[in-house]
């Protein structure tokens, strides 16, 4: 019998805490949300914030919001019980928005670290390399590769007959468990994610690696030991960052592959690359950044931002 509609089980194992877990994700949910529009709000508002590093970051900050929206929302839903079902077009839709996300933001790691490479390596050219035109050029590609590489397999998964459970073990729509579900063989289909899965991890990662070893060399070339610390503190905070995707997409892929796991272990596992890092990425741009927080002590001030209000006004008139 097929069916139009999937169930999202979430946490089955962990009922008698659902209205922890709520708590937990909603609090969750308005950090990331808050911490994410702040630092939109600081780099559109603040002309000391008006360069390429800067312009990634909301980039980045932007992509981390699109994930979060895209997810935890409904698990809110899901987790109250108010509505646990998903229309077959939605669940399609949420699982091809959240891979989208997730390629672009690796692709966007990748620029970033590019442009760290120039900064560090080519300080004297940084301007002419990275200006307002290879920023755009840079961004678009980043999100066009990320939208238009998934959507060859979701577009085809979508056509499978699903007529086995229409009880998705998971906390959303997510790739393998919903694949799971048909009633025909998805090696080819499964081999194709796979394949363009690794295409977008490893090609952004080896780029990574490309960008710090040249940031490494020319950094150590440098004569004096303030040099050196100030050059690498330029990259520090890109490199956490780098560091926190890389580690949370390799603890995913080996906690998949372990079949003593549980399902809800799985999915906390997962929620290290889906859940945390959105919200973690800000708080290392703005606590180690000393342009972000002096444009939070500024803007995050209720007078100062009465008064930029009044100026947005009268342009506005």
């Amino acid at each position: 019998l097929l069916f139009t509609e999937f169930e999202i089980v979430a946490f089955s194992g962990l009922q008698e805490y659902k209205t922890l877990l709520f708590l937990g994700f909603l609090i969750l949910f308005l950090i990331t949300l808050t911490a994410n529009l702040l630092i939109l709000f600081f780099v559109a508002v603040d002309h000391r914030l008006h360069t390429p590093m800067y312009f990634f970051l909301w980039n980045l900050s932007l992509l981390d919001l699109l994930m979060t929206i895209a997810i935890i929302p409904k698990l809110l839903a899901v987790l109250l019980d108010m509505n646990k079902k998903i229309s077959f077009g939605g669940c399609f839709f949420q699982m091809y928005f959240i891979i989208a996300v997730g390629g672009s933001e690796l692709c966007l790691v990748a620029a970033m670290a590019y442009d760290r490479y120039v900064a560090i390596v080519k300080p004297l050219q940084y301007n002419v390399i990275i200006d307002m035109k290879t920023c755009l050029s840079i961004a678009a590609t980043v999100w066009i590769v990320g939208f238009l590489l998934t959507l060859v397999s979701i577009t085809w998964a979508s056509y499978l007959p699903f007529c086995g459970s229409n009880k998705i073990l998971h906390c959303f729509c997510d790739y393998p468990v919903v694949i799971a579900l048909t009633c025909t063989d998805v090696t080819l289909h499964a081999n194709l994610a796979f394949s363009l899965a690794m295409l977008v991890i490893f090609i952004p990662f080896l780029f990574v690696l490309w960008s710090y070893y040249r940031i490494v060399i020319s950094v150590v070339r440098l004569k004096s030991t303030a040099s050196r610390t100030k050059a690498f503190s330029m990259c520090s905070s890109h490199l956490l960052v780098v560091l926190l995707y890389y580690l949370s997409t390799a603890v995913l892929y080996i906690g998949f592959r372990i079949e003593s796991i549980s399902y809800d272990e799985r999915i906390f596992i997962g929620g290290l690359n889906y859940f945390l890092t959105p919200m973690v990425n800000p708080l290392i741009y703005t606590l180690r950044n000393e342009k972000m927080k002096e444009a939070a002590k500024k803007y995050l001030n209720v007078y100062t931002l009465f008064q930029y209000g009044l100026q947005s006004n009268q342009k506005l008139k």
